[in-house]
């Protein structure tokens, strides 16, 4: 008999780049702690994972990053200042940070590659399936991505990615996924079966237009392959010549998320992400659409 799925109750967040897209705001601060409309941008990922039923969060740091251990760390001097100045419910929110979850923390000395973030994880994240989530995307849907990813290795046993349909003008900006579709599991059409994955290709040569946009679900054997890869350029381990081979000797899934993605680590993302986040809160966003309106272009 197959052993029993094991529960995915860990995640593995990289944070430990230097965020040179938005210099010089990051020289002083990590970019992980930029805040969408009245959040820190990995404050997004952290609640995904919470929202997924993860235990564990594992944060991959560097120097200058402290204010990311500090936001997750309970504050109860700050705590009590609101709460006696009769704002309990601002105490509660800041309560509320880290979710009752289990936070370690691990430092990535060098920059070699996102591939090298996620093998240092190995020791804490043990024998067990994790999900890994890029701190810098924002994804907005009916469901949490990550919990998409978890249903689907619940029914497979194997590995799991989100996939988004792109314009076929912007492949040589993503990993493109070489993908089938897959038989019927219970998730519709929206489940694919990867062949490969392709870093960047050139229009014509992307096998589809299925990019990879920063949420993973990976069984322990993600991090054997990830030891037998070579460097590629810079030293760096590559995270999707990791899955390729996964993809090869153990099967991995693609599932199309059903709703909207922010790749906030980039300028224009990062814009977007706050623009439409900040219409949709609940607080503001009546009088920023009438802002908005308001404005001569």
């Amino acid at each position: 008999m197959n052993p029993p799925i094991r529960k995915v109750r860990k995640a593995v967040l990289p944070a430990a780049g230097l965020g040179t897209r938005f210099l010089p705001a990051t020289k002083a601060q990590p970019k992980e702690m930029l805040p969408v409309v009245d959040k820190p941008l990995i404050q997004y990922a952290v609640e995904e994972c919470i929202a997924s039923g993860i235990e564990n969060v594992i944060i991959i740091t560097g120097r200058r990053k402290n204010a990311i251990e500090d936001h997750f760390d309970s504050a109860p001097e700050l705590e009590h200042f609101l709460e006696e100045h009769g704002k309990p419910g601002q105490a509660d929110m800041v309560r509320r940070i880290s979710g009752g979850i289990h936070f370690s923390y691990t430092r990535q000395s060098e920059a070699l590659g996102l591939g090298h973030a996620v093998l240092l994880a190995r020791e804490l994240v043990g024998d067990e399936p994790f999900a890994v989530l890029l701190g810098d995307v924002i994804l907005d849907g009916p469901e949490p991505g990550t919990k998409s990813l978890i249903d689907v290795y619940a029914q497979t046993g194997q590995g799991a990615i989100i996939v988004e349909e792109v314009p076929r003008e912007r492949v040589h900006l993503y990993g493109i996924a070489d993908a089938r579709p897959a038989p019927d599991l219970g998730f519709g059409d929206r489940l694919m079966r990867i062949n490969d994955v392709i870093e960047k290709p050139k229009r014509e040569e992307a096998p589809s237009n299925l990019a990879v946009t920063g949420r993973y679900v990976f069984p322990p054997e993600i991090f054997d392959c990830l030891s037998r890869i070579k460097p590629g350029s810079g030293g760096e381990i590559q995270l999707t010549d990791a899955m390729r081979l996964l993809a090869k000797e153990h099967g991995l899934w693609g599932y199309i998320y059903d709703g909207k993605t922010y790749d906030a680590g980039d300028k224009l993302g990062f814009l977007e992400a706050t623009v439409e986040l900040a219409l949709k809160n609940v607080d503001l966003g009546s009088s920023f659409r009438k802002y908005l309106k308001s404005l001569t272009l």
